[in-house]
């Protein structure tokens, strides 16, 4: 970029901020990740990552100090070109959207924007919240430019598929909407632009859709695994060389912050008549139940029997825990009154993987990561993953 911006990047130092201010550091931007998290800021600031990112540790390094650093103080918003916020909707105990959360965050910085500022939503917002933060706007501020700029990111890989993914530019205004897709422009190897609606639905949309490929997944699992059916020679066999087969997901345990969250709020987006995205939710929901059944066929009881959960993260290969369906796996076990072993290799604290094997009656595999492929396993477990089945077949087990 010609001009060096000056863009701060509220929330920061999170799996959504981070990624992109290195992305944006790295093409000459100059960046302030601003977080409320003094530990995360802190460690930022001394070149050490708060999580695991892929490629991360490399951009810091090339870029702290010089064109990017973390502060926990919000009056660097008075001097940005831009501000990102990466604040998205929750969804409550009923499953419900959170729409008052965003709104907070933007009227708790509000005082702090100008109107010749760049503000950009960055997470994923239910349809509808950019007009209503369009409105908090021009009531504060008059004039003002707002975008949204939605990410799609796979946590872990953030900053890979910054530089790969076409990015989604919205707006409420023309010069906003010009500003949000040059600045991208940066980054992204293409910009489609949509409307601010169509871009929030355009995220929902997404990840409902991945929700919905992990559901059939899992159901097809539990229909042949409930039957004595070995799913995965079926899998394989229907996959074969058949083209038309080829993206179909594999089994396993859908969690993390976003699919079943944005599911539940495309539905209700459409009024709680998504059903689709409720069957989804009950199979994906229920898998844990499943498995802990699974192993209790081959125990006989769980009644005081040792259970190791290999994997307690959301996703292989991760020091994620948000929302992993490994904890409720733990307390499935618990309920049947099993002595539960937690372990991850990305997790502090918790049972090492050889003492976990040896002490365990029976194990489930919660996440696939690659330090537990080579295990031999000699007693009863549950790996609705396939990730035992394939080291098995190539004869690492």
């Amino acid at each position: 970029m010609s001009n060096r911006k000056k863009i701060v990047i509220v929330g920061g130092c999170g799996h959504v901020g981070l990624p992109l201010g290195l992305a944006l550091a790295s093409r000459n931007c100059e960046v302030l990740l601003m977080d409320v998290n003094k530990r995360s800021v802190d460690l930022i600031n001394r070149g050490t990552l708060p999580f695991l990112e892929q490629g991360a540790d490399v951009l810091l390094r090339e870029n702290l100090g010089t064109r990017l650093s973390a502060t926990t103080d919000a009056n660097c918003i008075k001097n940005a070109d831009v501000v990102f916020f990466v604040t998205g909707t929750p969804v409550d105990e009923h499953h419900n959207p959170r729409v008052q959360d965003v709104l907070n965050v933007i009227e708790s910085y509000v005082s702090y924007l100008r109107s010749d500022t760049l503000v950009v939503l960055r997470s994923t917002l239910y349809p509808g919240v950019i007009a209503i933060i369009d409105r908090i706007l021009e009531a504060r501020l008059g004039k003002h430019k707002l975008a949204f700029c939605p990410e799609r990111i796979v946590q872990g890989k953030g900053i890979e598929e910054i530089f790969k993914l076409p990015q989604i530019v919205s707006a409420t205004s023309p010069s906003a909407e010009r500003e949000a897709a040059e600045l991208f422009a940066a980054v992204a190897p293409k910009i489609i632009l949509l409307s601010p609606i169509e871009a929030e639905l355009a995220k929902l949309m997404t990840n409902s859709w991945r929700y919905l490929e992990f559901a059939i997944a899992n159901q097809f699992y539990m229909i042949a695994e409930s039957q004595g059916i070995d799913f995965y020679r079926v899998f394989n066999a229907l996959r074969d060389g058949y083209d038309r087969a080829s993206h179909f997901a594999s089994p396993g345990l859908a969690a993390g912050p976003c699919l079943f969250k944005d599911t539940m709020q495309m539905a209700s987006f459409h009024k709680n008549n998504f059903f689709l995205g409720h069957a989804a939710m009950l199979i994906n929901e229920g898998l844990p139940d499943f498995l802990v059944s699974q192993l209790e066929k081959q125990l006989i009881s769980l009644v005081g029997k040792r259970v190791a959960i290999l994997g307690m993260t959301f996703k292989a290969n991760n020091d994620d825990t948000r929302e992993s369906l490994s904890f409720k796996l733990k307390k499935v076990l618990e309920m049947r009154q099993s002595i539960v072993i937690c372990c991850d290799p990305y997790l502090p604290d918790l049972t090492p993987i050889d003492e976990a094997v040896a002490e365990a009656d029976g194990i489930i595999l919660g996440v696939p990561h690659r330090e537990f492929l080579s295990l031999r396993i000699s007693k009863p477990f549950v790996d609705c993953w396939g990730l035992w089945r394939a080291a098995l077949t190539s004869d690492c087990l």
